[in-house]
């Protein structure tokens, strides 16, 4: 039997927004993505301005569901769900969504290659790879570590370091993604991971990497940005149409 793309009717955003964000936690923990029950990925809930969903505190991202996603408002209160989430989660996430016009969704892991640029020292995205031109210049870097985000301050400084950039990698800690969309910032967060794992295993290689001219960089990121939309919609939805086949409870 042929899968249906789990899509629910456009008079329903709310309900297509949490299996979005569900299916886009599913992938990213079947992509070594996640770490323990940690981490956490957010959207702002359709149709409002200062609300959004992100993933329960401490459940795995391999078992969360639509109806699990919590829903919250700018000062951290409960509007819907079991529990809030954890206060990491919550000053992060509502200080970039504050902030960033870009940042409908926002995705923040501590997934390996990317992280592992973190923790070294004056670790930057080299521009050496054709999945690393989508990103010039338009990442940050936030080179102060100052141990867990427990406090508005500290979500505040993190979103001022990501400014209107849509990748900010944190200083021995881990990156954020945001996006316009669940697909985009999702497409965004795996091609992020593979840029870094190229480099990472290019570095080791001690060999000098080869990097590429300016002048192609920037025609490159302008080919890629002229797609981006409907590539990161190709590839979202195909990442559905898996689960779906799998007869995924995701969605529910």
């Amino acid at each position: 039997m042929t899968a249906v793309l789990k899509e629910v009717p456009q008079t329903d955003p709310v309900r297509q927004a949490r299996i979005d964000l569900t299916a886009a936690l599913r992938w990213a923990a079947r992509l070594g993505f996640s770490e323990g029950v940690c981490n956490h990925f957010s959207l702002r809930v359709p149709g409002t301005e200062d609300q959004f969903l992100i993933n329960p505190n401490r459940m795995h991202w391999n078992e969360v569901r639509a109806s699990d996603l919590v829903v919250i408002d700018p000062d951290g209160n409960l509007v819907s769900g079991a529990g809030a989430p954890e206060p990491t989660a919550f000053f992060i996430h509502a200080a970039i969504h504050r902030s960033n016009p870009r940042a409908a969704c926002v995705l923040h892991t501590h997934m390996p290659y990317a992280t592992a640029l973190t923790v070294v020292q004056g670790g930057r995205v080299e521009w050496i790879s054709q999945n690393a031109m989508r990103f010039l210049d338009d990442i940050a870097y936030d080179d102060l570590y100052n141990g867990l985000v427990l406090d508005r301050e500290e979500g505040d400084r993190i979103a001022a370091a990501l400014g209107d950039k849509r990748v900010l990698f944190l200083a021995n800690h881990g990156v954020i993604v945001v996006g316009e969309t669940v697909a985009e910032a999702f497409d965004d967060l795996y091609y992020l991971e593979r840029t870094c794992q190229l480099q990472v295993l290019a570095m080791q290689t001690g060999r000098p990497l080869r990097r590429i001219p300016r002048a192609v960089a920037e025609a490159t990121h302008a080919q890629c940005a002229a797609e981006h939309r409907e590539s990161s919609e190709a590839h979202f939805s195909a990442l559905k149409r898996l689960l779906d086949k799998e007869r995924s409870d995701y969605a529910d």
